[in-house]
């Protein structure tokens, strides 16, 4: 996505043909190393369209992608707990399990493929 950014702000900052260094350029302004075959790749995606046409193609692509977690079942309970534990509550035996904790991936600008969610696939 860093990718995409930084040829939209070159393009919007009158550069109608931007290329590596360019893209090098805006990108080490904030600290970021380029890498300057995925810039490529976003260069010759976008060569010959305009920006309102590239933008109107990523704009379908990202409304494909899922928006968020996943969705919570309602439960008949109104005491907040989940049904299960309200359940075994009313047997008597209120058992609960450990819960699980997963290990969170950490985000980094260094990890997997940042070329824009498969906008310059």
């Amino acid at each position: 996505m860093r990718y995409a950014a930084a040829y939209v702000l070159s393009v919007l900052a009158g550069n109608t043909n931007p290329d590596v260094s360019t893209i090098s350029k805006i990108l080490g302004s904030v600290g970021i190393d380029c890498d300057n075959t995925k810039a490529q790749k976003v260069i010759d995606a976008c060569k010959g369209k305009d920006l309102e046409q590239i933008i109107a193609e990523g704009s379908k692509k990202l409304s494909s992608l899922p928006a968020g977690g996943g969705a919570v079942a309602a439960s008949g309970s109104t005491g907040g707990a989940p049904a299960a534990a309200t359940t075994d509550a009313k047997k008597g035996g209120a058992k609960e399990e450990p819960k699980k904790e997963e290990k969170k991936k950490e985000d980094s600008d260094e990890e997997g493929d940042d070329m824009g969610f498969g906008l310059f696939d």
